[in-house]
């Protein structure tokens, strides 16, 4: 290279190093909204980055099993394996909630594994004392504070808080149909969990009634094995006896029931076994909503840095004009808006830790997270956000150089006047329109989680189609405001002609109108839809006039409330979940559902599920009710089978007796309490619904049920899926991260339009407008603005809603009308500050300042 031509690449870089600081200071206010939106994003994403890096290393947490070196347990799991379209075979998996049990041989057959110490067999029991539930478990590896272990049958050591050494303690437990008491001494008093009673071993192994079988195995090593090599010993072992769980027989061809072999933090998961399952519904809620932050993020901070360039088109052009390359224009608003996006990136970055620990208490405090998930947060996962951080700074960059490339070349004059919109936009925009309305068709032939992702998609591509046509739009919003904006008054003329004239900048202010009313409504308006219909039809299906619970009920309290006078009916009811294997889009999947057991008999005077084919009379193992939409889901009639599996991973195929309609507030699926109750762990709580008689009082349930809580009007009975309050607080957070998104989004691009107006308003002033009839226009041009965007965002929201309440509601979408409020609220608040606010030095003083 020539000196002279080294000469003039340092001259250049001089020059875009000048321009980039120049232009950063000079543009300070338009910068600062960049930079909220920047440091906002980035908080988001970072947050939700370290959300999913803990969820992703969750684990359940060690506390029985702490003192064990390995356990042996069932498969928590279930799997299955479809074929999609077009595509080779492929497995998919779900965790099961219930206990799967392990074969009592298995003892031996660990016990000789080299290496091995000693095996503990562990069995866990529902008791009762006082009223209190507790948990009955053998004595061994159970750590004693004070008194001696239990040698004889009749004593027992407990948990902290329960009793105390010597005292004599009356305990229930069930047997499967009836409630025992005996009473026992207790000898000891047990470090362990604070609700936990623990008999001798033979003595438990009685009570549990399972004769060969166990929950879990303790395995204790030899001084010196390593975690990986007792693991492989015991697998080898177990695989060589061919044991498998005892779920095994009952298990579908392709879902194979192995023994487990635990170490190290997965011997958690024998003992809490709702918290490995609930890390796959996180993860996914998690990348969907990051999907959704990216989404909008990208959306805001384009049309905050374009709408940032655009007030500079005229700086831009000038500097064409005197000499400037096209290259250093580029490279002059890159480094510029590198500068405040690095910084702006760095700063939510930094929040984003304390803003993952104040969303981690919030779902803890919610009781979003299942008992014994732990979610570590190691040092080295804070480096996640600098991840998120380079993607917004990233973004920014991207978006500043496709902004000024129409500037870098453009001759200067034509940069003076407003560019016409293309027409390879329109047509994108239209094109985008049309696939969001094909979505939402598609959302309203799907169920459950696939026609909420629809709902979801078809708004995001409908939201981006808005933002494309937008200039279009706002002609057309013009074409129905105008007229009426010109009744009143000068003022009114004046925002008229504004806005008709500059067509492109209302597009530009209507645009986050849009999106965050569009958002917030698919958002809030899906779930609300949904949970008022479910809250409806359990207040149409509550019939029972009574409701008997508590530890006081024994496992056969609904036989003989039925024989108490003035009981007209009396039904047992159990909360259970299952698997059904199917297809989504033709992939294979595995849907948990929470279901409900009833005692059939004239269940419709206590819970009545509207049954519109069939009867639930004959519901008994072996037989299924389904819900009709549900039933036409699977192309199921009275009459047909359906198959699914139970939460301890049984198979099985059920003849449907009856379908019926309240399936929102009742699950999709009903079934006998036998059947139910004989794959869960252990028997559930005991709630009976009951029926009086006219004139009958509920005082002989009371009196026949000493310590049982006795519920007059009965709240009514719903199915809750096991990660609604996920959903729930997520959903939240959400809405709350979005809508002040868009809202930083309204403010900064509203505000980037007041203060390029500033001459336009002073020319105004010296033409004779006083400042009342401009801030009358200034009024009126942001009531214009929100009433097209919130116009505009409930036509884009309304499609994808009505398609998804129609699918899974049957009803038309419902939005609590305190929430429609708020939103109306924020975006005239919004739209107001944001237009008058940076016009106030315009119109301040008796007359017109000269721009500086």
């Amino acid at each position: 290279m020539k000196r002279g031509d080294r000469r003039d690449v340092v001259r250049g870089g001089g020059v875009v190093a000048l321009l980039a600081a120049r232009g950063a200071r000079t543009h300070r206010r338009a910068w600062a909204a960049v930079f909220a939106a920047l440091a906002l994003g980035s908080l988001l994403l970072g947050t939700l980055g370290l959300a999913a890096g803990s969820a992703a290393l969750g684990h359940a947490r060690v506390e029985r099993y702490a003192g064990a070196d390995a356990v042996v347990a069932g498969t928590q799991s279930t799997r299955y394996t479809a074929k999609p379209w077009g595509s080779e075979a492929r497995t998919v998996r779900a965790g099961l909630t219930e206990r799967v049990r392990v074969p009592a041989r298995a003892l031996d057959v660990v016990r000789q594994v080299p290496g091995v110490r000693a095996v503990i067999a562990d069995v866990a029991l529902p008791v009762t004392a006082h009223g209190v539930a507790l948990t009955g478990r053998p004595w061994e590896a159970t750590r004693l504070s004070e008194g001696r272990p239990p040698t004889g049958a009749r004593e027992i050591v407990v948990g902290e808080g329960v009793a105390r050494a010597g005292d004599r303690l009356s305990i229930a437990y069930g047997t499967g149909s009836a409630t025992d008491t005996h009473t026992y001494t207790v000898t000891g008093v047990s470090a362990d969990a604070r609700r936990t009673v623990h008999f001798s071993r033979d003595e438990a192994h009685r009570l549990a009634g399972r004769a060969g079988e166990l929950d879990a195995i303790g395995v204790l090593a030899d001084s010196g094995v390593p975690d990986d090599v007792l693991r492989t010993r015991v697998r080898h072992a177990l695989d060589a006896a061919q044991l498998r769980d005892l779920s095994a027989p009952h298990r579908a061809a392709d879902d194979p029931a192995p023994l487990r072999v635990l170490t190290g933090d997965a011997r958690g998961e024998a003992e809490f076994l709702a918290a490995a399952p609930a890390r796959t519904p996180l993860l996914q809620v998690l990348a969907s909503l990051a999907s959704v932050v990216v989404l909008v993020g990208v959306l805001v901070v384009t049309s905050t840095v374009a709408q940032a360039l655009r007030q500079r088109a005229r700086e831009l052009a000038l500097l064409r004009a005197v000499g400037a390359t096209p290259w250093q224009l580029r490279r002059a608003v890159g480094r510029e808006v590198g500068r405040i996006a690095v910084l702006a990136a760095a700063v939510g970055a930094v929040g984003a830790v304390p803003a993952y620990l104040a969303l981690r208490a919030l779902l803890v405090g919610r009781g979003a997270v299942p008992e014994g998930l732990e979610l570590p947060f190691p040092p080295w996962l804070a480096a996640a956000p600098l991840g998120t951080a380079g993607l917004m700074v990233l973004i920014a960059w991207l978006t500043a150089l496709g902004c000024c490339a129409r500037a870098a070349r453009t001759r200067p004059a034509e940069a003076l006047r407003e560019e016409e919109p293309r027409r390879a936009r329109q047509l994108t925009g239209c094109v985008l329109l049309g696939l969001g309305a094909a979505s939402a068709g598609a959302g309203a032939l799907q169920h459950g989680a696939a026609a909420a992702a629809a709902a979801s998609a078809s708004a995001l591509t409908m939201v981006i189609g808005c933002a494309l046509l937008g200039p279009w739009l706002a002609r057309g919003a013009m074409r129905v405001l105008g007229a009426p904006m010109r009744r009143l008054g000068v003022g009114g003329r004046l925002a008229a002609s504004a806005c008709t004239a500059n067509a492109a900048r209302l597009g530009a202010a209507i645009t986050p109108v849009v999106l965050v009313t569009a958002f917030v409504l698919v958002q809030l308006a899906g779930g609300a839809t949904l949970g008022h219909e479910a809250a409806a039809q359990a207040r149409d299906a509550a019939r029972a006039d009574v409701a008997v619970s508590g530890p006081g009920v024994p496992y056969d309290a609904v036989e003989r409330i039925r024989r108490l006078p003035g009981v007209a009916a009396a039904t047992a009811v159990a909360h259970g979940t299952v698997v059904l294997p199917g297809k989504e889009l033709g992939e294979p999947s595995l849907e948990r559902l929470p279901v409900l057991g009833v005692t059939p008999r004239s269940l419709a005077r206590t819970l009545d599920p509207a049954v519109r084919e069939g009867s639930t009379d004959g519901l008994r193992p072996g037989t299924v009710a389904v819900g009709t939409d549900r039933a036409r889901t699977l192309g199921v009639r009275p009459g047909d089978h359906v198959q699914l599996r139970f939460g301890d991973g049984a198979e099985a195929r059920l003849r449907v007796v009856a379908t019926y309609e309240r399936a929102l507030a009742l699950g999709d699926f009903l079934f006998s309490y036998e059947e139910l109750t004989r794959h869960m762990s252990a028997p559930p709580p005991v709630r009976v619904l009951a029926a009086l008689a006219p004139g009958a009082s509920p005082t002989s349930l009371s009196t026949a049920f000493p310590g049982a809580r006795v519920e007059r009007d009965p709240v009514p009975e719903r199915v809750r899926a096991e990660d609604q309050a996920l959903g729930e607080v997520l959903t939240a957070v959400a809405v709350t991260a979005i809508g002040g998104f868009t809202v930083i989004a309204v403010l900064s691009t509203l505000t980037l339009i007041s203060v390029g107006r500033g001459p336009e308003l002073r020319q105004l002033r010296l033409a004779g407008a006083d400042r009342r009839r401009l801030r009358r226009m200034l009024v009126l041009e942001s009531a214009a603005t929100a009433t097209a965007g919130l116009s505009l965002g409930t036509a884009t929201a309304a499609l994808p809603l009505l398609a998804f309440a129609l699918s899974a509601a049957g009803r038309l979408p419902w939005l609590p009308p305190g929430q429609g409020a708020l939103i109306v609220a924020v975006v005239v608040l919004t739209t107001t500050s944001a237009t008058l606010l940076p016009a106030l030095g315009a119109l301040s003083g008796r007359y017109p300042v000269a721009a500086r």
